[in-house]
């Protein structure tokens, strides 16, 4: 497959989004922003949110939600490539945010359950239920590492539980295109892991089961999800995406050249269009996707 680069000298991008503009809004982690990139790699700052935005995605009225992971520390080589190495000195909690497209206004929806805080979540997906799962990846510290969760909220701000936990180092999370099945890519055990949903926020009784593992020394990041159903995981080590069937195994694999390949996400007329952050080297990359991506909660509002 031959990749196109849209931008470079991005930030750690992640969490990319496609508009009907053409542009795709990303976050830059290190740099504590939501970025628009326009189709001609131009780029435009929507919102400073602090922190370390994290996962994004289209909610309803037509903002967007971000998984803010409280910031993370750094490590740039000659190069000016970027590796996450801990957490930062000044790390003061996780959250979920809305951000307004149109205004850049942001606002903390979410910074705990009533149980216990949120901690560095990292990913998010809409159901048809008025509600979002998300990860939460936890934060890593010189000598110890947070145990986090799965976690299910309302949109409203008037709802959040644990729903999965502890869980290792959840990370990616999507649902099947009929919603009864949740993925959550773990991270250190580098597994793709699905979890049968019986109701909004509810998961079967001893459901999980894995669906894909790989061989060596890899790690899973971000995921996104076809609209046949295979899921596309964000593979670093590897370099590139494993696409994975439903109902287990790989399918494909499709490299990439940086490590940190960490998101993939569909856009234009026929969702063919991928676009993928290659994060150490600081780009978004494109290409034309042989199938297409799954349309996904709240797209038709998307600015």
């Amino acid at each position: 497959m031959e990749w196109r680069c849209i931008a470079e000298g991005l930030r750690f991008p992640e969490g990319p989004v496609a508009c009907a503009d053409g542009s795709v809004i990303l976050v830059e982690i290190a740099a504590g922003r939501v970025t628009r990139v326009s189709s001609n790699g131009d780029r435009q700052m929507i919102a400073e949110t602090g922190g370390g935005p994290n996962g994004l995605a289209w909610g309803p009225g037509g903002l967007l939600y971000c998984c803010n992971n409280g910031g993370m520390r750094w490590h740039e080589d000659e190069a000016g490539r970027l590796a996450p190495v801990g957490t930062p000195d000044d790390y003061a909690g996780g959250s979920i945010q809305t951000v307004d497209p149109a205004t850049g206004d942001v606002l903390t929806l979410y910074a705990s359950t009533p149980e216990v805080p949120l901690r560095g979540p990292n990913d998010l997906v809409f159901d048809a239920h008025g509600g979002f799962w998300f990860t939460d990846h936890g934060k890593t510290f010189a000598r110890s590492r947070d145990r986090c969760g799965v976690f299910y909220a309302r949109t409203d701000g008037s709802f959040i539980e644990e729903v999965i936990a502890p869980f290792g180092d959840p990370n990616g999370i999507g649902l099947s295109p009929d919603g009864t099945t949740l993925y959550v890519a773990d991270t250190t055990s580098c597994m793709l892991l699905a979890f049968t949903v019986e109701a909004p926020g509810r998961i079967a009784p001893h459901s999980r089961r894995m669906l894909y593992r790989p061989a060596g020394q890899r790690w899973f990041d971000s995921l996104g999800v076809e609209d046949n159903g295979r899921i596309c995981v964000a593979t670093i080590g590897d370099c590139g995406i494993s696409v994975v069937e439903p109902a287990g195994g790989l399918a494909e694999f499709v490299a990439t050249d940086d490590i940190y390949t960490t998101n993939i996400a569909w856009g234009g007329a026929d969702r063919r269009t991928a676009y993928v952050t290659a994060s150490g080297t600081g780009r978004l990359l494109a290409a034309d996707w042989p199938r297409a991506g799954l349309r996904l909660q709240h797209e038709q509002q998307q600015g």
